[in-house]
């Protein structure tokens, strides 16, 4: 999914219906063998306790050659219950955080100064690598999901935490150093340090180990721990709100509907915020998007230009359809010697082959550059879509009456390109007269000539 939508040049175009017309068309396998699709059970547990969770994705290259460019990005999912907070640590990874479902508050720490942030659903904010922050779930009733795409800055595709409390498997950042540096550095006898920031205050004496291995325990529960109504109300003072009416700031959150959508009609909305909107996003090179599509409708065939799209399904149920090369089923990334295997695939790589996947919430599937998708919701679906690549990236429909880019091409390419005829082309093109979104069980239309029927080998006829 895209920033802005531009008219396919007439080279593009020719290229790209060659390669579909010289294709076969082979049949999707089953959903095991999509690459394209990450179910939920793909995240992996990295804390887990009677408060909440943290999980973390498998990587996106470990499915398919074809997302090698994904591999120093991860998707982290954090959900917690009502009045509990997400201790204080930090990560060697850039951040974008978006506000899935519940309300939040948001405090991030800097040298000589602290930003705390009321978040709401949509809410989204930029967190750079290093900074220490520690998250609130303020809310009565509702748990509290949040979703990170993080871009680690040391180790491609691997992410390192830091926490102030520590945890069973990683210790305080600070009980990480001598005792001299401690004291040093705090002008106190590590007696003191130890006890106030490095253990846990007992009211009776333990011994050495048992003392050890309870502080132990203790920590592991440390990571999401509950909170009282008063010191949530202590922690909202000089929060701030989300902007619901600007998404241009360097550093406050803005909310992912707080602009019109760019893509709306009765059967859903599409609402993006692109680098060119937010300077947040610079950087970084990333759009974030939020789409809701109803019931019973469809988001109308499309591609990217340049952008990789990694999609999460936050709520609802539904089902996609994209187009690619039949060898991009292969898992893992696999160095090829072998000949006959490589000329197996040169053989391939032209045929199309459609990946179908049902989906469900807390699934993620990814949209590869130039591959065709449309998406189809059996109750109401609502999608959040990071973009890999945002910087000039064309997003370019196939059907539909605004932006269709088969529709701008001459009568006479299209009298070459098709079976059918350039009239019959267009008044078949003109049937759809919905934008983005459409009824995804259309009404009965006049019976078309059979020929076109079995033998229009477009990019649509792959779906």
């Amino acid at each position: 999914m895209a920033a802005t939508t531009m008219k396919a040049s007439f080279p593009l175009l020719m290229v790209l219906g060659i390669a579909f017309l010289a294709s076969v068309c082979v049949s999707s396998r089953s959903d095991q063998d999509n690459p394209f699709i990450f179910e939920s059970k793909r995240f992996q547990t990295l804390f887990e306790n009677e408060n909440g969770h943290i999980r973390l994705l498998q990587k996106f290259d470990q499915r398919s050659k074809i997302f090698e460019n994904l591999q120093n990005y991860r998707l982290l999912e954090y959900k917690s219950k009502p009045h509990t907070i997400f201790l204080p640590q930090q990560t060697d990874a850039d951040f974008i955080l978006v506000v899935l479902s519940g309300k939040a508050i948001l405090t991030v720490l800097k040298p000589n100064d602290r930003d705390s942030f009321n978040l709401e659903r949509g809410d989204t904010i930029k967190l750079p690598a290093g900074t220490i922050v520690y998250l609130v779930n303020r809310d009565d009733e509702d748990e509290l999901r949040v979703l990170d795409l993080a871009i680690p800055v040391n180790r491609p595709g691997q992410i390192q935490s830091f926490l102030l409390p520590g945890n069973q498997n990683q210790q305080s950042i600070l009980s990480g150093f001598s005792k001299n540096i401690l004291e040093a550095s705090f002008n106190t006898d590590y007696e003191e340090i130890e006890k106030i920031l490095l253990e846990e205050h007992e009211k009776e004496t333990h011994h050495r180990r048992g003392l050890r291995d309870k502080r132990q325990q203790s920590q592991e529960k440390n990571v999401i721990v509950k909170v009282s109504k008063k010191q949530i109300e202590e922690l909202s003072k000089n929060a701030k709100s989300s902007s619901k009416k600007s998404v241009s700031s360097r550093s406050e959150p803005f909310n992912l509907k707080s602009s019109d959508p760019i893509y709306s009609n009765k059967y859903g909305k599409f609402f993006e915020i692109t680098p060119k909107k937010n300077p947040q996003l610079q950087d970084l090179d990333i759009f974030v998007n939020y789409v809701e599509i109803k019931e019973g409708s469809l988001l109308l065939p499309h591609y990217n230009s340049r952008a990789i799209v990694i999609v999460t399904v936050n709520e609802g149920k539904g089902d996609f359809e994209l187009v690619g090369q039949r060898n991009e089923n292969q898992q893992g990334l696999r160095e090829e010697d072998d000949e006959e295997e490589e000329q197996r695939e040169e053989e391939t790589k032209n045929q199309v082959q459609s990946y179908k996947a049902k989906l469900t919430p807390g699934d993620v599937f990814v949209i590869p550059a130039g591959h065709p998708v449309a998406v189809r919701a059996s109750s109401n679906l609502n999608l959040l879509g990071f973009g890999i690549n945002a910087e000039n990236n064309q997003r370019n429909f196939l059907a539909g009456e605004e932006d269709n880019v088969i529709s701008q091409i001459q009568k006479p390419v299209e009298d070459l390109t098709f079976p059918g005829s350039a009239q019959e082309v267009d008044r078949l093109l003109e049937n759809q007269k919905q934008s983005y979104f459409a009824n995804a069980q259309p009404q009965q239309r006049e019976t078309r000539s059979q020929e076109i029927k079995e033998h229009l080998y477009s990019i649509l006829g792959a779906f």
